[in-house]
């Protein structure tokens, strides 16, 4: 067996989509009974400022509320979007409301709605 570098690792991760990925960690938790949870940072000690400014949101979903008339352009916009499978694209769009891409950027969420906007669906960013 060819053990892989970890930049041909990265380069094997950059290729897949966010649902794959989470697929292959989740197997990987299992494999080596292993969970992938950040650590939690320890709370401040002494005074805290009361006045905090609130934190701007930088990771946002695309979820995908209604097909519309154009069913198809929809759904091959999902398939450009997430390199999903035909069946899989089709059910997406069928179980509508469902989430098409997952912890994005801003700017990644709101090509991706205005693209699934303009086949003729319903989306919504949060």
């Amino acid at each position: 067996m060819v053990a892989l570098t970890q930049d041909e690792l990265l380069a094997e991760f950059e290729g897949m989509t966010l649902i794959q990925l989470s697929e292959f960690v989740k197997a990987f938790e299992e494999k080596f009974d292993v969970t992938a949870a950040a650590a939690v940072a320890a709370a401040p000690v002494g005074p805290v400022a009361t006045a905090e400014a609130p934190e701007e949101k930088d990771e946002f979903d695309v979820v995908l509320t209604g097909a519309g008339d154009k069913k198809i352009q929809v759904i091959k916009v999902v398939r450009e979007l997430t390199s999903l499978g035909l069946k899989e694209a089709k059910d997406l769009v069928d179980g509508a409301p469902k989430p098409v891409l997952e912890k994005v950027a801003k700017d990644a969420a709101e090509k991706a709605a205005e693209a699934l906007k303009g086949a003729g669906a319903s989306v919504e960013v949060k």
